[in-house]
């Protein structure tokens, strides 16, 4: 028998990963900002789903409560936080330059109770940021992290604009990347062009995923593009496939001319 427990899902920062607390016997919402316990320490998250049912196996790990929904007093105390990780963050923008360090300052942000400060940054190569974390702790007066990020999370954070020309999915609605490869390109059919098909972090796109699925459902048993099979006893060269008009194009030699034969995929699957 499978425990479960009654859990709301709350948001750290904007599509972080989901994490569950039990309620405190208030009246919570989706939206509520509430008072958490994280590995930061006393924290803001937002309710994003619940209060809902799940075991313990699916939540993976040992559920607590939720605090206490912010009040006058804790929403100050988070706004003046928001202002103040801006302050951090234009302080380490100039020191890191001034002890040429390359770093990307991309947010920061406080513990609640401001006894922490997290900076994310990214960078192409490793660094050395140990005289950093002393100028910072001295400047502020609390214990510093510096957290470095990958080029995904660093879009993810900072945001931009796709190929597409709509908002990059991973900071619109993903909260986690999928493994992306170049095969799902191979299998979609399309042109293997780095450019076309590389998101704004210079890795393939998100979106590969999307539809890749149907493209292999679609495809099952139906020959590549460029391959040679044997049609009614005839070696035929395989020109097109269409998943859309779910037809093969063939290229048969009658009398000695190159005949064109389009079949149905339901030929290759009976």
């Amino acid at each position: 028998m499978n425990l479960k427990a009654l859990v709301y899902g709350v948001e750290i920062t904007k599509l972080s990963p989901i994490l569950y607390y039990a309620g405190n016997g208030e009246e919570i919402k989706v939206g509520d900002l509430v008072l958490v316990n994280t590995d930061m320490g006393l924290d803001v998250g937002k309710i994003v789903s619940g209060p809902k049912e799940l075991t313990f196996e699916e939540i993976g790990y040992e559920v607590t409560s939720i605090i206490r929904k912010l009040n006058e007093e804790d929403l100050k105390i988070y706004e003046e936080n928001k202002k103040m990780a801006r302050k951090v963050k234009e302080v380490t923008e100039i020191k890191s330059k001034e002890l040429g360090l390359p770093m990307r300052i991309l947010s920061a942000r406080y513990a609640f109770d401001r006894t922490k400060i997290i900076v994310y940054f990214g960078s192409d190569t490793r660094v050395d940021f140990r005289e950093l974390v002393k100028e910072l702790a001295k400047e502020f007066k609390a214990r510093i992290e510096l957290r470095q990020i990958g080029i995904r999370d660093e879009v993810k954070m900072i945001g931009a604009i796709g190929l597409c020309g709509q908002i990059t999915c991973c900071s619109r609605f993903l909260r986690k990347f999928d493994s992306i490869k170049m095969e799902m390109a191979k299998t979609q059919q399309m042109l293997i062009n780095t450019a076309k098909i590389s998101g704004r972090c210079g890795r393939l796109m998100c979106c590969l995923a999307y539809e890749n699925a149907f493209y292999e459902n679609e495809l099952k048993c139906i020959p590549n593009e460029g391959s040679t099979i044997d049609y009614e006893n005839t070696p035929a060269r395989v020109i097109t496939v269409n998943a859309f008009l779910k037809q093969v194009t063939l290229q048969i030699i009658e009398n000695n001319q190159p005949v064109m034969v389009k079949l149905p995929f339901e030929y290759f699957k009976n």
